[in-house]
């Protein structure tokens, strides 16, 4: 390395000045350089813990996201979604309304379910809610007119939910040439297994049904035998019991008295009496048919078309992923070997590890392949030796962040490793500072001990307050609030606690390594030692190479070095050399000029000014980009479809089989799509792993539908999922979900089919969301579809399709009881009810256990009776006349009339008021900001009823939350900024400049944006701009403050007073050499933080392992991160490349004016 500033490189007046050994010292580093050991011993234990953190940290594409909404589920089977809201929902939000931090209550009522959300504010604990929700349920449940069923009041469910719970990380899929019945009996052996791994919460299977024993009446033999179900249920429940009758004392022992009732098999109940009157006896069988068969069908699951049994694998929160499916694997694996037969087939499906190996893996190659660029670039500045003290920064810090990261709990995913990869060029900036300026004063005589201590000592304060200053701009992002907080927070934590670990490497450990082993002049390593080293090498990598396994890699890695050592003693030397002798002090003589011109007379202000004017010319090119339409403004990154997901939905009412045959056609389209030849080579899918159909149940929409369990018989899904992003042979994912829209549309009237990709980041809603709000649910429908109707006329480009989330079709029989007669009959409308309650839906009469399980006894109409509108409606209700004596035999068709009518399939509460939603996505390529901007424009002569308002909401709504607190935070972050450089300067000057440079370094964002036409992402350009505050700021502080010391050493070198003045042209010297004196680490800064984004924002991924391993570095471009954080890294590229030229010459700029205007005022 050049030396940077000899002494005759500087102006005289200042020359004598700059070795000044009366500077004092910093303690910390100084009590480092002076005990080399206990560093030795913290830099051994930090890699140590760091390595093992590395490696046990849980892995996972997206943060867990822990939201403290409290969930109550109330199952009520048949009855309809108005009366779940009549008789579950309404009383239970009504005791809820007044419950304390609570942010909005949202409810679903649907046929047999309901259930309600409440979301509380960040202020509580979700333990705290819970109990408060709980408390809230249990006084709504006393009541008296609570429903019951089965003979005990309806119990509502009181949870949490946490969305890494919920989402299957893995399917298995069980196939074969067997009966349904036995393949679930191989998925019940393997989910009672995968359940015992401590990382998996739970398995539920798809594809097969529970069983029951089904006590099958003939309702004609029940009305010939004067038999009532009150009957059977009491005849089974009495007669299928074991109990205990106390104890016998007798004869000095004591005997336990145990009745033993219960059956050994379902078959045994046809011989219980049901009724015995008059020496006839009445047996079940003579009026029943009882059946040990799997319950009525609620759900089909099928992988490629072929039926299978699934298991849907959830994963406990804050576990790890990749170590449940390894386990899993492996049950299933020993499983095949010893319990299931060979012709069983199992396969998986949506793994989610894979695609969570390769994200993790590629931003790991990211951060290895921003070190290499860094540590190549350093060498070119600094030397190899002093470039490694720099770059030993990098692993150090990052070790140093695992083991916090580790110990607050946090898995590593994509946020954080961001952060690492953000904080990539950030991290070496201190080091940068430290060797950089003991190398300046070991050029200056110093010898290498006394430079170390005064070096540090020089700049220690302020890189403390640029490393603070920089942290504060991230501090309002830690209080990120709601969902979208959950899952951006990691980011500025993390990037806070890099920032931190690197401060603390640069005081700690780089002052003692510079103390130890920093030399002015890089020696030649002698030939005899260089060939030495390179045959040491060699021979370990060789061994370890035939070795192979894990090794395998660092031993290649071992000769690799051995070349680079070769190459670098023969060429890079000297292309090194020649950078720094030659190019880099002709750079710096040139920027010494261009200061020198830009502080000269007036040009100080045309610099000034100019730049001021391109900040409001930037302004005006972006505004008039975006209002041409050239950028787009989008809320989150426009992923590429992982998965293709197609939900497909009957009107309400639809039968399951009906539903599962339209599915099976929509199935063969959508197959003929994904096996196009376009995505098959030889037999191999490259584009489509898995797509796998559910009907029924699990078949639901998550967006639409929240946390719902309730059956859906109307419903299917068809889920695609995608091979990796390096394996789709630059296939694009979106323009295949194109195809599959256009393959399905105007194809099923009456149909409702939507083709939708996996979300990147957490649930927003949908990007158009018209919320339809009033009192009368039947007058809200209407005019939620006269809206559609509206829009649609409209024609506006762009809108994928309008659906609403409830209607009023769903098919229904109204039964109208005239009370008159019934009473005079003696017969309720309750009785009335049950009876036919009985007789469809089925009286729970007791339990049947086998082999631990319990099966539950139902007694109902036979299959065809039950589907036999007469036989329902013409049967009798038997029961003893209470006053008689007599039974008596009433036909419900005496008291009651029926009708065909139509009801609601759902309805739907926001704060206790009913709302209906009219939803769509957009198109691919549509902006969703442009389409809700014309609609609102639009709906301006939409006239709704009196009493009914509307409202878009959804993405947008949240967008809106999101960007008020973006620029909130950004505001506050500046304002911290403000304070630490106040009390860094002690003046309101300088501060104030660095702040102008952070508003100025916006001209490189905006005008990037404009000359690329890329589109203005808010999530992630908003945090790009917040993030760049934070970079800006470092380099000021650092070239300010060491101005102000030369600044004060030329005063005392005149002998002024604190307060004194320097003239014009001794400023102009001492802002000329600071700058020069900071050109280097500036510079530097810049470079490594970009050059430590540019893989991700150009999403070149090299494989770094596979590289050393099996020397295929598989090589791509794109990939899911680069679409997720490109927008971010490319934010931070433009910006600092621009603020670079602005901390180097606009600040010192600007600095000069000050100081030129105190003179001024002080005259």
């Amino acid at each position: 390395m050049s030396e940077e500033i000899k002494n005759n490189d500087l102006p005289e007046k200042i020359q004598s000045s700059e070795v000044n050994t009366e500077e004092k010292e910093f303690g910390l580093s100084s009590w480092a350089i002076d005990n080399p050991t206990v560093i030795y011993v913290m830099i051994a234990i930090f890699l140590f813990l760091g390595l093992s953190s590395y490696f046990g940290l849980p892995r996972e594409s997206f943060p867990e996201i822990k939201e403290t909404k409290i969930y109550i589920s109330a199952p009520y089977p048949g009855n309809t979604a108005e009366d779940i809201e009549r008789l579950i929902v309404d009383p239970l939000e009504d005791e809820l309304d007044d419950v304390s931090n609570v942010v909005e209550i949202l409810s679903t009522s649907q046929e047999d379910y309901g259930i309600i959300t409440v979301e509380f504010d960040e202020d509580i604990s979700v333990e705290d809610a819970k109990v408060k929700v709980k408390d809230k349920v249990d006084a709504a449940k006393s009541s008296e007119d609570w429903p019951t069923f089965n003979g005990a009041k309806v119990e509502p469910n009181v949870f949490d939910l946490n969305l890494s719970e919920e989402m299957p990380i893995v399917n298995y899929n069980i196939t074969g040439d067997y009966p349904i019945e036995k393949l679930k009996e191989y998925a019940e052996y393997l989910e009672d297994a995968i359940e015992k791994v401590p990382e998996i919460k739970q398995v539920d299977i798809r594809g097969a049904q529970e069983k029951e024993v089904e006590v099958a009446v003939d309702v004609y033999k029940m009305m010939a035998a004067k038999v009532s179900f009150q009957d059977v249920q009491n005849a089974i429940s009495n007669g299928n019991v074991t109990m205990s009758a106390g104890n016998l004392i007798n004869s000095g022992q004591r005997r336990t008295i145990r009745i033993l009732g219960e059956i050994d098999r379902p078959i045994d109940l046809e011989n219980f009496v049901v009724k015995s009157e008059k020496g006839n006896s009445i047996y079940l069988k003579d009026i029943a048919t009882v059946k040990f068969q799997a319950e009525e069908t609620t759900t089909y699951a099928r992988e490629w078309g072929e039926q299978v049994v699934m298991l849907d694998v959830k994963k406990r929160a804050g576990k790890n992923m990749i170590s449940a499916i390894e386990q899993a694997n492996k049950i299933i694996e020993e499983a095949k070997e010893n319990y299931i037969p060979s012709d069983v087939q199992i396969t998986s499906a949506n793994d989610q590890s894979a695609m969570t190996i390769n994200q993790v893996n590629d931003l790991v190659n990211n951060i290895i392949f921003g070190i290499v660029l860094v540590i190549l670039v350093l060498m070119f500045f600094l030397g190899f030796r002093n470039a490694l003290f720099v770059g030993f920064a990098i692993p150090m810090s990052m070790f140093m962040s695992f083991m916090v990261i580790e110990l607050l709990g946090y898995t590593m995913n994509t946020m954080v490793l961001f952060a690492l990869v953000m904080g990539l060029g950030m991290l070496v900036d201190n080091g940068i500072v430290v060797v950089e300026n003991v190398y300046r004063l070991m050029s200056e005589g110093m010898s290498r001990y006394e430079a170390s201590k005064k070096g540090i000592g020089e700049i220690a304060v302020p890189i403390i307050i640029s490393t603070a200053t920089t942290v504060a701009a991230f501090v309002p992002l830690g209080f990120w609030p709601g969902v979208m907080g959950e899952f951006m927070v990691y980011f500025p934590i993390t990037l806070s606690i890099v920032l931190g670990s690197s401060l603390f490497v640069a005081i700690f450990i780089n002052s003692m390594l510079v103390s130890k082993f920093m030399e002015v002049d890089e020696k030649v390593l002698p030939f005899k030692k260089l060939i030495r080293n390179i045959i040491i090498l060699v021979v370990l990598g060789v061994f370890m190479m035939i070795v192979g396994g894990a090794v395998r890699g660092l031993g290649t890695l071992m000769i690799f070095t051995a070349i680079m050592l070769l190459m670098y003693r023969y060429v890079f030397k000297k292309w090194a050399d020649n950078f720094q002798r030659k190019t880099l002090v002709t750079f710096e003589n040139w920027y010494e000029s261009s200061l020198k011109f830009a502080l000269r007379k007036k040009n100080a202000y045309y610099f000034f000014f100019g730049t001021i004017v391109m900040l409001f010319v930037s302004l005006f090119l972006f505004g008039g980009s975006v209002g041409s339409g050239r950028t787009k403004i989008e809320f989150f990154p426009d992923n590429k479809p992982n998965q293709i997901i197609v939900y497909i939905e009957y009107p309400q009412g639809t039968d399951i089989d009906k539903t599962n045959e339209i599915t099976k056609s929509i199935e063969k389209r959508v197959y003929a799509v994904l096996r196009d030849e376009q995505y098959v080579d030889d037999g191999y899918n490259f584009m489509t792993e898995s797509v796998v159909s559910q009907v029924g149940e699990g078949a639901g929409n998550p967006q639409t539908d929240g946390g719902s369990a309730a059956e859906m018989p109307h419903r299917g899904k068809i889920t695609a999922t995608m091979r990796e992003y390096k394996y789709r042979r630059g296939e694009d994912s979106e323009m295949l979900r194109l195809k599959v829209q256009d393959a399905l549309r105007g194809v099923y009237p009456g149909v409702s089919i939507s083709v939708e990709k996996d979300a990147a980041g957490p649930p927003v809603g949908y990007p158009i969301n018209i919320e339809v709000s009033g009192k009368d649910y039947t007058e809200l429908i209407d005019v939620a579809e006269r809206i559609r109707n509206f829009i649609n006329a409209q024609n506006v480009p762009g809108i994928e399709e309008l659906k609403i989330d409830v209607n009023k079709s769903k098919p229904a029989i109204q039964v109208e009881v005239d009370r008159q007669k019934a009473g005079e009959l003696g017969v309720s409308a309750g009785q009335v009810g049950n009876q036919l309650r009985s007789s469809i839906f089925g009286i729970k009469a007791g339990v049947y256990k086998e082999d631990g399980d319990d099966y539950d006894i139902y007694v109902r109409f036979n299959e065809d009776l039950k589907k036999n509108p007469s036989a329902l409606f013409n049967q009798n209700i038997i029961f003893r006349d209470q006053a008689t004596g007599t039974i008596k035999e009433i036909p419900i068709s005496t008291v009651a009339t029926q009708k065909n009518t139509s009801g609601f399939s759902a309805v739907k509460h926001i704060d206790l008021q009913r709302i209906v939603t009219v939803y769509s996505g957009v198109l691919p390529g549509a902006n969703a900001n442009e389409i809700v901007n014309i609609l609102k424009n639009k709906m301006l002569d939409f006239e709704t009823p009196k009493g009914v308002e509307y409202a878009f909401t959804g993405e947008i709504e949240e967008q809106g939350k999101q960007m008020a607190f973006l620029l909130g935070a950004l505001a506050t972050g500046l304002g911290l900024i403000m304070l630490l450089l106040i009390f860094q300067f002690s003046s309101i000057s300088k501060p104030t400049i660095i702040m102008m440079a952070i508003f100025l370094s916006f001209i490189g964002v905006f005008l990037g944006l404009v000359i690329t036409g890329w589109n203005f992402v808010i999530m992630m350009t908003m945090v790009g701009i917040i993030s760049l505050a934070g970079i800006v700021v470092n380099n000021g502080v650092v070239l300010l403050d060491y101005t102000d010391i030369l600044i004060e050493r030329r005063k005392k070198k005149n002998g002024l007073g604190k307060g004194d003045l320097l003239s014009r042209e001794e400023v102009m010297e001492a802002i000329v050499v600071g700058g020069k004196a900071r050109l280097r680490p500036v510079i530097l800064t810049a470079i490594t933080t970009v050059l430590g984004l540019i893989p991700l924002a150009i999403g070149l991924n090299i494989d770094f392992f596979s590289l050393f391993t099996e020397f295929d570095p598989k090589i791509y471009m794109g990939g899911d991160n680069v679409i997720f954080w490109g927008p971010l890294a490319w934010t931070v590229i433009f910006g600092l490349t621009f603020a670079t030229f602005l901390t180097l010459i606009v600040v010192p700029v600007m600095n000069y004016l000050v100081y030129r205007l105190k003179i001024r005022l002080a005259k």
